[in-house]
């Protein structure tokens, strides 16, 4: 046997592993977006992997993995989620995304996002499933300031978060449906202390299991001049 041809072939058949291998992963999430009349439109899932995330290390939360392009976040003892490792506007800017309650009953999307220095959490499905509104607002949770309002919502069904995050205000819908109208001025705003690690922009649930797809940002507004400040992570 010609061992010297042997050890050539098995190096090819590597070198061509190796090859597709690499042509089979996905790339990264792009770092810059794609520009539309002056708006920068970025998505942060690429449907196959969770490049540009990390899970969020809470001590009991459930699995996370991608599967049939959605991230689903299973059901722990706390919170389950994903945050953001990217740069990431602090405000004048636009996150769309899709989000389902596979099983459970409390907030199936809790995002996480900058408002310019501060931050807050827009909760959808909270308290026995039906809570919406901003976290914290004053010291206040939802459930409590003046942006909580009750909402059904249905296991198994997409639903299309919409948020929008200005200088002044804070705006949420969900389709059609407006759930947040917030004017910001003369307000504090902050984080309970269960999704401190989802900062800068993070998405989880709270036992219960979601999934979540089309993850988009967008910036600046069109309303709004200028190109808007980062959190550089």
């Amino acid at each position: 046997m010609n061992v010297s041809r042997l050890n050539r072939s098995t190096m090819f058949i590597l070198l061509l592993l190796l090859f597709f291998s690499g042509c089979q992963s996905a790339p990264p999430p792009s770092s810059e977006g794609t520009q539309h009349n002056g708006v920068t439109e970025q998505s942060l899932f690429d449907g196959q992997t969770l490049n540009g995330w990390e899970i969020t290390p809470w001590t009991y939360r459930g699995p996370v993995e991608v599967q049939d392009s959605t991230i689903r976040l299973g059901q722990g003892h706390e919170c389950t989620g994903v945050t953001w490792t990217q740069n990431f506007p602090k405000t004048n800017y636009r996150v769309d995304l899709d989000a389902m309650r596979v099983e459970g009953n409390d907030f199936f999307c809790g995002m996480t996002f900058p408002v310019g220095d501060e931050f807050c959490t827009l909760v959808i499905g909270g308290w026995g499933g039906t809570l919406v509104g901003l976290s914290s607002i004053d010291g206040l949770d939802a459930s409590e300031n003046q942006t909580g309002t009750l909402r059904n919502y249905h296991d198994n069904r997409w639903y299309h978060v919409r948020l929008q995050v200005t200088p002044d205000s804070i705006n949420a819908w969900v389709g059609n449906d407006q759930i947040v109208e917030f004017a910001i001025e003369n307000h504090r705003l902050s984080l309970r202390m269960e999704v401190l690690w989802s900062r800068p922009f993070g998405i989880c649930s709270w036992r219960t299991k979601a999934a979540l797809k089309n993850i988009v940002v967008r910036y600046p507004l069109k309303q709004e001049s200028g190109v808007p400040e980062f959190i550089e992570q």
